[in-house]
């Protein structure tokens, strides 16, 4: 999701790696949940995302459909994202009545991020803080490659990069194609990197079998 931002109005200045400390670490947010509600559409789903949700939850992407997650155009490219319950808060489907992540162990990567973002150019991304989303005060450090708490991690973030890189080619050739194409165009990357199960236990090799064979097909 492409935003224009200025870093020096929503985070301390910085730029940081996953090997750095940052000051996010909210204690296990113990009463509260402000950050899993009135998120809208924000919280954009990658296909690891689906995939671990998929496991996780021991459905397929259509189950998750039923009432878990929508779809929605993010930059002209059909993306799904989870789906806010109804109410006045609008609380993430996940969150359980004690205000607790039932999906904490295979939760999305924008939900292991916060209260950090990514700040992408030059083919890759460095991280940084928001300093002013999460409410929980007394925050203490923590190594970002913690705090994440995603295993092969280098694996991951080289994975973020790419499906960010393939998403603005799909952008911009969106943009020269008519309605129909462009609707073909989507229906095709849904399909190919989510509708379809990913059936290696090894999800980054399969997840690059793909993204080349659409490239060739796209012409990317």
């Amino acid at each position: 999701m492409e935003r224009e931002i200025d870093l020096k109005e929503i985070s301390d200045g910085r730029l940081y790696s996953s090997s750095d400390m940052v000051k996010a670490d909210c204690g296990d947010c113990k009463g509260c949940s402000a950050c899993c509600q009135g998120m809208g559409e924000s919280i954009v789903l990658d296909p690891l995302d689906i995939h671990r949700l998929c496991c996780g939850l021991h459905t397929d992407f259509n189950g998750l459909m039923v009432d878990k997650i929508e779809l929605q155009i993010v930059d002209s490219v059909i993306l799904p994202n989870l789906k806010m319950a109804s109410g006045n808060t609008e609380a993430c489907s996940f969150l359980n009545p004690e205000g607790r992540c039932s999906i904490h162990a295979f939760r999305p990567g924008i939900c292991r991020l916060f209260p950090l973002g990514r700040f992408y150019e030059n083919g890759s991304f460095k991280y940084f803080l928001q300093v002013h989303e999460c409410p929980k005060p007394n925050k203490t450090k923590v190594k970002i490659k913690k705090w994440l708490g995603i295993p092969n991690l280098s694996a991951y973030e080289k994975y973020i990069a790419d499906w960010h890189r393939f998403l603005l080619d799909c952008e911009a050739g969106i943009q020269t194609l008519d309605e129909e194409n462009t609707r073909i165009l989507n229906l095709y990357v849904l399909k190919m990197f989510y509708q379809t199960a990913y059936e290696s236990e090894e999800f980054y090799g399969e997840f690059y079998e793909r993204l080349q064979q659409v490239k060739n097909t796209l012409g990317i």
